[in-house]
C-alpha cells in the first residue's frame, strides 16, 4: 500500500531517448499533477550537469549542479534527492517522473531514492522506454559508451550494449514506444530478453496506473544477483532463440578460457552464473552483449561455506540454493542463458560440452582440479 504521507516517484530511464521522452510526456498528460525532473549530463565537460524541472505545460525551473570527482553520474546523485524532497516539501506535486539521461542505469538511481529520499519519497515503480526496433542495434553496439559520447565520468568503462541490457532487465515495466520500423523479430528478442516485463504501449491508459504500482528495490536487486537471477527460459520465435544450458560438471578453466571470444560472440546476450574446476569455492558470473563478455566473481558457493555463515545469507539466496542443491556439488552448477537472432543452438552447446572437464579430468578430482593451467586468474585481475 502506498505511503500517503510522501512523494511517489516513477523513475523513467532507456537509452532510446525519444521513445524516453515521449514515455515522460505522455505521464505528464496522464497524470494531473505530475512533474518531471531531467538531469542532462552532456555538459560534464564544462564541470556541470543540467537540471530541468518540467510538468505538461512547460518549464517550471531550470538549474545546473557542479561535478562531484569529476562525475556527472555522482553530480546526479548528489543533486537528485533535494531537489525531489523540494517538490515533496511543496506539497502540490502528485506524481515526479525521474526521466534519467541516456546512459544512467536504473537500478542505480532507484537505490538512491530509496536509502536516501525514504522520509519523503516513495519510489512507486521503474519504467524503461524502448523502440523494439532499436532493442539489436543497442544490444549489438560494442562500442565504449566515451565512444558514443555517453560516459558518465572519465573511468567509465562500459559499453553501449551491456549499459542497454542492464536498462531493459532491471525494470519491471517496458514502455513501447512504436517508431513503425519494428518487426516480428525485434517484438522477440525484446521479450525473450525480458519475458517477465509488463510491455506497455505508450498510449496505453494503463501507463499511468502502473506508475503507482510499488517497488522493492531488494527483491530488483534479488533478481538481477548471478546466484538467484530470474533468467529467461527456452524459447524460439520469429527466427530468436533463446539456449538455457545447465549443467553440474566444472569447466576446464583452460578451454573455456580459449573459448571465450567464440562463446561470447555467439549470442546477441548471454548472462548467467557458472564455476571453474581450479577455483570451486567461487561462483563467478557471465554477462555479455554487444561481443563483450564481463566474467566476475560473485562472492562464495554456499556449498563452500560453514554452517555458521549461512544465516548471514538473504533468504532468496538460501531459497534458490535449496531447489537447485546437488548431493555431491551442492549448489555449484553451470547455469548459462543465450538470446540471439538466428541461434545456432546445436554449435552453441557443442561448444560449451567441450569445455567441461573430460570423464577421465573428472575422475582424477578436485585434489587434480586445483592443479590444473589458470588463465582466470590474470583476467579476472584484469576486468575487476
Amino acid at each position: 500500500m502506498r505511503d500517503e504521507g510522501r512523494l511517489p516517484v516513477v523513475i523513467v530511464g532507456g537509452l532510446h531517448s525519444d521513445a524516453r521522452k515521449e514515455v515522460v510526456d505522455r505521464l505528464l498528460r496522464t497524470v494531473p499533477g505530475s512533474v518531471a525532473l531531467h538531469h542532462d549530463l552532456t555538459t560534464a565537460a564544462e564541470g556541470t550537469v543540467r537540471r530541468l524541472v518540467r510538468d505538461a505545460s512547460g518549464e517550471l525551473s531550470r538549474g545546473k549542479a557542479p561535478l562531484v570527482d569529476d562525475c556527472a553520474c555522482c553530480a546526479l546523485r548528489e543533486d537528485l534527492v533535494p531537489e525531489l524532497a523540494r517538490l515533496a516539501a511543496g506539497g502540490t506535486v502528485r506524481l515526479a517522473v525521474v526521466e534519467l539521461w541516456d546512459s544512467v542505469e536504473p537500478r542505480t538511481m532507484a537505490e538512491v531514492v530509496v536509502a536516501h529520499g525514504r522520509d519523503v519519497l516513495e519510489l512507486t515503480n521503474v519504467m524503461t522506454a524502448v523502440d523494439p526496433a532499436l532493442v539489436q542495434p543497442c544490444l549489438g553496439n560494442g562500442d565504449d559508451l566515451a565512444e558514443a559520447g555517453l560516459a558518465a565520468a572519465a573511468t567509465d568503462r562500459r559499453t553501449v550494449g551491456d549499459t542497454w541490457a542492464r536498462q531493459l532487465e532491471y525494470a519491471p515495466v517496458l514502455a513501447v514506444v512504436e517508431g513503425g520500423a519494428a518487426d516480428d523479430e525485434d517484438r522477440a528478442l525484446l521479450t525473450q530478453l525480458h519475458p517477465t516485463a509488463r510491455q506497455i504501449p505508450v498510449g496505453s491508459a494503463e501507463l499511468g496506473r502502473l506508475a503507482f504500482a510499488g517497488f522493492d528495490v531488494e527483491a530488483a536487486a534479488a533478481a538481477q544477483h548471478p546466484a538467484c537471477a530470474l533468467l529467461p527460459q527456452e524459447a524460439d520465435d520469429a527466427g530468436v532463440a533463446t539456449l538455457v544450458w545447465q549443467r553440474r560438471r566444472p569447466f576446464h578453466p583452460e578451454r573455456l578460457f580459449q573459448a571465450l571470444e567464440d562463446l561470447c560472440c555467439a549470442a546477441a546476450r548471454s548472462r548467467g552464473r557458472f564455476w571453474l574446476a581450479d577455483r570451486p569455492d567461487t561462483l563467478l558470473a557471465w554477462d555479455a552483449a554487444g561481443g563483450a563478455l564481463c566474467v566476475e566473481s560473485a562472492g562464495p558457493w554456499l556449498a563452500s561455506l560453514p554452517d555458521a555463515a549461512w544465516d548471514l545469507v538473504p533468504p532468496v539466496r538460501r531459497a534458490a540454493a535449496a531447489l537447485d542443491w546437488h548431493p555431491e556439488h551442492g549448489d555449484r552448477g553451470q547455469h548459462l542463458v543465450f538470446t540471439s537472432p538466428g541461434l545456432d543452438r546445436d554449435g552453441l552447446t557443442g561448444l560449451l560440452e567441450s569445455c567441461l572437464l573430460t570423464d577421465a579430468e573428472y575422475a582424477a578430482g578436485p585434489e587434480s582440479w586445483r592443479r590444473l593451467p589458470a588463465p582466470f586468474g590474470s583476467f579476472l585481475d584484469q576486468i575487476a
